[in-house]
């Protein structure tokens, strides 16, 4: 009976604890002006004016090397994006999505008689499995961060930042 009692009272102090914690941070600090992605390097660095903020290693697309042409093609698009939208649903632990297909890429893709593909995120790890072991470069073209990064990036980069993601 003993036994029983402290079992229930230790889930109860687990329910308690997780339900205090949550995914949304605040932030207070200097503006994130742009937000830098090395491909090759798997760098990214949340910037304010010359000065970085942060830094976090990442994963892509599951075709890493060279720029998205499209839909379906893994890669991540390169060139000068904005934050456009923000998703506190997402299936993978929050998401800022980029304005990606902009004109160019339209244009590229026409040319190719093929459509451009969209949705590509900043993102933490999948909501299902999210302890699941994967290999590099496992996305379908966006950049994976973790789950206590992308709280902390959610947080700090407003919609409008300018993104430029360079090879």
């Amino acid at each position: 009976m003993v036994l029983r009692v402290l079992r229930g009272l230790g889930l109860l102090a687990f329910l308690t604890l997780a339900a205090c914690s949550s995914k949304f941070q605040s932030y207070d600090g200097p503006e994130v002006t742009r937000v830098i992605v090395l491909k090759e390097k798997r760098k990214m660095y949340l910037v304010h004016g010359k000065t970085v903020l942060r830094s976090y290693d990442f994963d892509l697309g599951f075709a890493p090397v060279g720029d998205k042409k499209v839909e379906g093609d893994g890669r991540t698009p390169e060139g000068r994006y904005f934050i456009d939208r923000r998703n506190p649903n997402s299936s993978f632990h929050l998401s800022l999505g980029i304005n990606y297909p902009n004109a160019r890429d339209r244009a590229e893709a026409a040319a190719l008689g093929l459509p451009p593909g969209g949705d590509i995120f900043f993102h933490g790890q999948p909501n299902l499995n999210p302890f699941k072991e994967r290999g590099p470069d496992w996305t379908a073209g966006c950049i994976a961060i973790t789950n206590k990064e992308m709280q902390e990036m959610y947080a700090m980069v407003k919609n409008g930042t300018v993104v430029d993601i360079l090879p």
